[in-house]
């Protein structure tokens, strides 16, 4: 289950991109719902927010340990529950996600925006960032269902 997730969100991520890079790159932007939401091709060469700019080689090497590291705990150590598994899935499918496009592109794709009119910018994402976060917080979920629990 844990491989198909893993492949299925790299799918979903890869082909969302090369449609940004086709589609995007040519336009400003694609308004969907106006002062709201939109689709807006950036060149993201940095991490989350924009921090370690230019840092490619840098972010590769944190991405590929990690996911490492999470590929490692899961064969070692297994999980019970399938919420764990979930999550580690979806946090290591977005990490590759983002980690193909700095080794295609040398930086990572973004192209949704959300904003409430020109009075607020939340930092452009694709949906390798969408699986990390949703991954990162049903992990979170699951810790904290686990020590209420063991208390």
């Amino acid at each position: 289950m844990e491989i198909l997730i893993i492949l299925l969100g790299i799918f979903i991520d890869r082909i969302t991109k090369i449609w940004a890079v086709q589609n995007l790159a040519q336009f400003s932007q694609i308004v969907i719902i106006k002062d709201i939401f939109s689709f807006l091709y950036l060149e993201n060469r940095g991490a989350a927010f924009g921090i370690l700019q230019n840092r490619v080689s840098l972010l590769t090497i944190i991405t590929i340990m990690v996911v490492s590291g999470m590929i490692f705990y899961m064969v070692k150590h297994g999980f019970k529950s399938s919420m764990v598994k979930i999550s580690f899935s979806l946090i290591i499918s977005g990490a590759l996600g983002n980690l193909i496009d700095r080794l295609v592109y040398g930086y990572v794709v973004d192209f949704i925006s959300v904003h409430f009119k020109d009075i607020y910018y939340f930092p452009i994402f694709n949906v390798a960032d969408i699986l990390v976060v949703v991954g990162t917080i049903l992990l979170l979920f699951c810790l904290l269902k686990e020590e209420k629990y063991e208390n």
